[in-house]
């Protein structure tokens, strides 16, 4: 276990750090559940290339990131607004992508 501690000891684990991967993981095991129990053919939205489920939250987690470097940059300290943004930006994505 000490090596596996070594091995990670480089990036700053907190709890929210854990969270935020552990959420990820979620993510991304409901989605192979649902590609396994509802299969879907790709469908062209707003973005104008077919994209599946799984490419949705892709480009989802890109723009998230995206919105919240850009308030950073602004010097934001509230970091409810940009996660509001987010949480926005992805479900208009996963409707109309």
């Amino acid at each position: 276990m000490d090596d596996v501690a070594q091995r990670i000891a480089w990036m700053a684990w907190t709890w929210q750090t854990v969270l935020f991967f552990a959420g990820i993981a979620l993510c991304l095991a409901a989605l192979t559940t649902l590609a396994v129990l509802r299969p879907e053919t790709p469908r062209v939205g707003v973005l104008g290339f077919a994209t599946t489920r799984g490419d949705r939250f892709f480009v989802s987690l890109l723009l998230s990131a995206f919105i919240f470097v850009g308030f950073v940059r602004l010097g934001g300290e509230d970091f409810a607004w940009p996660g509001l943004a987010a949480v926005a930006a992805a479900a208009l994505l996963f409707r109309f992508a």
